[in-house]
C-alpha cells in the first residue's frame, strides 16, 4: 500500500480534492489530507477525515512530540496539491513553511506534482510562469490545467484538471516517478484516438470496442511532458479531454483521416492509436432500416476505407515521427509477433505497438500490455500495467528516436 499526502490549497476547485481523495482509496492507496487553512473554506476537515480515515491538521503544533511537521512529508510515498493556487505555488517556489502542508513539501523526498487551479490572468502572469519554471527545475511535476469554464462566467486556461485525470498521474508517477519529464518542450504532437462509426442508417453504424482510453493516455502523458498536443478523437466511453490539449472530435475514418492529415502537416510526431474501421457500407439508407416479418434480410455491400497510417507516412515531412498501433491475434500463419513485424515492414512507421486483443485484452479495460517494436529493429516487451505506464514507455522511445535525429544518428 502506497502512501499519498493530498494537499488542498483554497480555491474553489478544492471541492474536487474529495474526488481525487475517492479514486485514490478505492484503488488501494492510503491518503494523508494536508489542506492550507483557506482550503478548510471550501471543504470542511470532517469531510476529508471521513473520507481518508486520517485526521486533518493544517498548523504546525499539532501532534508535536510526533515531529508532524517534518514526518508526513518524510513517510510520503508521492504528495499531490490539489488544487494548487497561484498563492501556494509561490510559497512553495520560495521555501516558505508557514503551515503544515508547505513544511510537508520542504521534507519530501518523493515525487511532487501540482494541479494549477486559478483564472488564466493568474496563471499566464509572469510570476506565476517563472514560479513554475523554478519548481519544474528541481524535479517537481507542475501540470498544465485543462481551458474551460472558471469562477462566474470567464472561461480559458486554469481550470483544474478532471479528477479522473489526476487520479491516473498520481498512479503513473506511483508507479513510474520518472515518468514526466519536460522532454518534450516544443515538440508538435498529433494523436488519434478512439473508435470509428460507419453510419448503416440514421440510427446504426459499423463500430468497434475501442474506449479511446489509450489514445487520451498517450496525449495527456505528451502534454505533461511539455509538447503541443491535438487529440484527433473518434468515439470514446466519455473520457475527460486530457489537459492541455486541443482536442479535434470526429465519427467517421474518412473524417478521421482529413482531420489527422490536416494536423500532421505541421507536426514533428503523429502517433496513429485510433482504431479506424477498415471498411464503410457503399451506402448509407436515409431511414432506419425497418424489421417486420416480411422485409427480406438486407444486403450491406463494403468498400475499404483509406489506410490511414500508410498515406501519413507516404506523405510524412523530412525528420517527423511515425508511429502505429497494431491490435494483432496470432493464428495458423504466425504469432502475434510475427505479424506485428510484418505489419511494420509493411507500413513504413518508425514505431509500431502491437496489442494482444481478445477477451479483456486491451479493449475496453485499464490496463494495456504488448510489443514495441522500431524500423531499427528494437523489440521491447511492455509489461501489463495502466496505459498510463504504456505511454511513458512509447514517449521514451520517441524522445530517444528525437534526440538522435537531432545529432544526425
Amino acid at each position: 500500500m502506497k502512501r499519498v499526502v493530498l494537499g488542498v490549497g483554497g480555491g474553489i476547485a478544492a471541492y474536487k480534492a474529495c474526488e481525487v481523495l475517492r479514486g485514490l482509496t478505492e484503488t488501494g492507496h492510503d491518503v494523508r489530507v494536508v489542506p492550507t487553512e483557506a482550503a478548510l473554506n471550501f471543504v470542511g476537515a470532517a469531510t476529508f477525515e471521513a473520507l481518508s480515515g486520517h485526521p486533518v491538521h493544517t498548523g504546525v503544533f499539532t501532534e508535536v512530540p510526533d515531529v508532524q511537521h517534518v514526518r508526513v512529508g518524510k513517510e510520503a510515498d508521492l504528495v499531490l496539491v490539489v488544487p494548487a493556487t497561484a498563492d501556494l505555488l509561490a510559497r512553495a517556489a520560495h521555501g516558505l513553511a508557514d503551515d503544515l502542508l508547505t513544511n510537508t513539501l520542504l521534507t519530501a523526498r518523493c515525487p511532487v506534482a501540482f494541479f494549477p487551479a486559478m483564472h488564466t490572468e493568474m496563471w499566464e502572469h509572469p510570476a506565476t510562469q517563472d514560479n513554475v519554471a523554478l519548481l519544474r527545475s528541481r524535479g517537481a511535476v507542475v501540470t498544465e490545467p485543462a481551458a474551460g469554464r472558471l469562477t462566474g462566467v470567464d472561461t480559458g486556461k486554469g481550470r483544474l484538471a478532471d479528477p479522473r485525470e489526476i487520479v491516473d498521474v498520481a498512479r503513473l508517477l506511483l508507479a513510474r516517478p520518472d515518468a514526466l519529464p519536460r522532454d518534450l518542450d516544443g515538440v508538435r504532437v498529433v494523436v488519434s484516438a478512439g473508435g470509428t462509426r460507419e453510419p448503416l442508417d440514421p440510427v446504426r453504424h459499423l463500430g468497434n470496442r475501442s474506449s479511446g482510453k489509450q489514445g487520451y493516455a498517450l496525449a495527456r502523458v505528451a502534454a505533461q511532458r511539455g509538447a503541443h498536443v491535438t487529440l484527433v478523437t473518434a468515439h470514446t466511453d466519455a473520457l475527460p479531454e486530457p489537459a492541455g490539449t486541443e482536442v479535434v472530435p470526429v465519427s467517421t475514418a474518412r473524417q478521421l483521416a482529413e482531420a489527422v492529415e490536416s494536423a500532421a502537416a505541421g507536426a514533428d510526431v503523429v502517433v496513429m492509436a485510433a482504431a479506424v474501421a477498415d471498411f464503410r457500407p457503399v451506402n448509407t439508407a436515409e431511414h432506419k432500416i425497418k424489421k417486420t416479418d416480411h422485409t427480406p434480410d438486407p444486403t450491406i455491400t463494403l468498400t475499404r476505407n483509406p489506410d490511414i497510417l500508410a498515406g501519413l507516412v507516404e506523405r510524412r515531412r523530412d525528420g517527423q515521427i511515425i508511429v502505429g498501433f497494431a491490435a494483432e491475434t496470432g493464428d495458423e500463419t504466425g504469432s502475434v509477433l510475427d505479424h506485428a513485424r510484418a505489419k511494420l515492414k509493411r507500413k513504413g512507421c518508425d514505431l509500431l505497438v502491437v496489442n494482444a486483443v481478445g477477451e479483456g485484452k486491451a479493449f475496453e479495460v485499464e490496463e494495456n500490455t504488448g510489443w514495441l517494436l522500431s524500423a531499427e529493429g528494437l523489440e521491447q516487451r511492455i509489461p501489463l500495467g495502466a496505459k498510463a505506464q504504456l505511454a511513458a514507455t512509447l514517449w521514451d522511445a520517441v524522445t530517444a528516436l528525437l534526440r538522435r535525429r537531432s545529432h544526425g544518428q
